[in-house]
């Protein structure tokens, strides 16, 4: 039987923790659980589910009702719009047909391109998507997973799903099971467990009905990729300085202030790899009372710092290994009782530039 759906008063559930073999879908066990959660979804209720980005928390996106579940669990405001995920073909999706008005040229080679993958299209909305999915806001971010587990959930459910991060608002993006748990247990009807998510930061957010196309979220797919594929793109620019709380909604998914932070204070350290050693214990200098922690790239370890807590982050030259063990290091420091986190900022090349992004965001969050 499938627990109650989570009610928009939030009064705590017992949380299911449903376990997948992501390489194991057609055992009796993983069918099992995936039904499961496709019932919780179809009668209202919120499940976590692994993406190839972080773990998402969904509801039905055609339910109002349930999508504003998302919002009080989260602890969301209601001017940051959330991302829509479908499954099945690329062409001629049913899914993506009741929720879109017109798709241009650029949005189908990307398409063809990207998906299944993170990638979301910024597309005009159909009369079918609630508002509160958009904040009001014309268009949609739509993306199809290529996660195998949240491609046979939302294929098995028969609804497209609309799921953020499966976090509170503000705090570090889950990338594990475990990490939807510290933030949401008793708040969701059931998180599917399968693992540590692939690539470790969201999807990158484009809208492609414009020339140049605009990215409002980078991510693992790069403008680069983009740019080969569709024609030219720009990261987006905003008129006026991002502000913790807007005072209108936001244009996208992704472009808040206030998002990704640990509960430690983040210190940012830029430098070349052969310069950071000397600027992180610079760094350290200035906070000579804090608990210490530090993500540290594998190339510059061990650590001269032998009071502060290390987590080992991965090779420096492989932006792809930073990006997926980011948030786990944060977490993993907080964990440890770091009050001062000192991160060094990557190259700004390829998925360097979405970690600049979340790291960024996450030294400006509120209260850092």
């Amino acid at each position: 039987m499938a627990s109650r759906p989570a009610n928009s008063e939030n009064r705590s559930v017992k949380t299911l923790r449903l376990a997948v073999d992501p390489a194991h879908l057609d055992t009796p066990e993983a069918r099992h659980a995936i039904a499961q959660a496709a019932q919780i979804l179809r009668a209202g209720g919120l499940v976590a589910l692994p993406t190839e980005t972080v773990y998402g928390l969904g509801a039905n996106a055609l339910d109002s009702a349930a999508v504003a579940r998302i919002f009080t669990a989260k602890q969301r405001p209601s001017w940051d719009p959330i991302i829509v995920h479908i499954a099945g073909p690329v062409a001629r999706n049913p899914m993506l047909d009741a929720l879109v008005t017109h798709i241009p040229d650029t949005a189908r080679r990307l398409m063809a391109a990207f998906w299944p993958g993170p990638l979301t299209l910024l597309l005009p909305r159909s009369a079918a998507v609630p508002d509160s999915v958009t904040a009001g806001r014309p268009l949609v971010g739509i993306r199809m997973p290529a996660h195998p587990v949240a491609f046979e959930l939302i294929r098995h459910a028969g609804i497209p799903i609309a799921a953020p991060s499966a976090n509170l608002f503000g705090h570090v993006s889950p990338t594990s099971a475990a990490h939807v748990l510290e933030d949401l247990d008793g708040r969701i009807d059931a998180v599917l467990d399968a693992g540590p998510t692939l690539h470790g930061v969201e999807s990158t957010v484009l809208d492609p009905n414009q020339s140049p196309m605009v990215i409002y979220r980078p991510g693992a797919v790069t403008a680069s990729q983009i740019e080969q594929t569709a024609g030219p793109v720009m990261l987006f620019q905003t008129q006026r300085p991002l502000e913790a709380t807007p005072r209108e909604a936001l244009p996208s998914p992704g472009v808040g202030l206030r998002h990704y932070a640990p509960r430690a204070h983040l210190v940012l350290v830029e430098g070349s790899l052969d310069e950071l050693p000397a600027r992180l214990t610079a760094a350290a200098a200035s906070y000579p009372d804090a608990r210490l922690g530090l993500m540290l790239p594998a190339e510059l370890l061990p650590c001269s710092l032998a009071t502060a807590a290390v987590f080992p982050w991965g090779r420096w030259s492989a932006p792809e290994d930073l990006a997926r063990d980011l948030y786990a290091g944060l977490r993993s420091l907080d964990a440890q009782g770091c009050t001062v986190i000192l991160c060094p900022l990557p190259p700004a090349t390829g998925v360097g530039a979405a970690i600049r992004d979340r790291l960024r965001k996450a030294a400006h969050s509120a209260g850092h």
